[in-house]
């Protein structure tokens, strides 16, 4: 296992993904009344979400329109791939029947994963993966060829 060397990052106060997409208000929308973070900063281009946790930490998420000039070299307008949130909850069955009694469609329906986890996921309109996962007892012997 590597050991941080003096020369990383000093002082990181934060870090967040940041969504390049045409749908800034609606991920926005999405986020806010589907899954209770809220607006810390938002203009007509970008938006930056946060939301705390029952474990006292904030999980944040940027997202920006394509076409403003303060746009970061590099990311591409995101496409629904290649990106994946994981949101840890403690039930994940009664989040499902949550956000489906809100009329949000369900992407992969609620399962009990061998490896220990219940997780069911969803779509936010810029096409990101929302991993919502519960943890879970994992079946007898899953891990035994795993971890050794």
């Amino acid at each position: 296992m590597p050991t941080p060397s003096p020369a990383t990052l000093s002082q990181l106060t934060s870090a967040y993904p940041l969504v390049t997409t045409a749908t800034v208000q609606a991920s926005r929308d999405f986020f806010v009344q589907h899954l209770g973070f809220e607006v810390v900063f938002e203009a007509s281009w970008f938006v930056l979400l946060s939301r705390g946790s029952t474990e006292g930490g904030t999980t944040s998420i940027t997202f920006m329109a394509p076409d403003h000039p303060s746009r970061p070299p590099g990311p591409e307008v995101f496409n629904g791939q290649g990106l994946l949130l994981t949101l840890q909850v403690e039930d994940a069955r009664r989040e499902e029947a949550r956000l489906r009694a809100a009329g949000v469609e369900i992407a992969y329906a609620v399962q009990h994963e061998p490896w220990g986890q219940v997780r069911f996921q969803v779509r936010d309109p810029s096409g990101l993966v929302l991993d919502i996962v519960e943890q879970a007892e994992p079946a007898p012997g899953f891990w035994d060829d795993y971890v050794k």
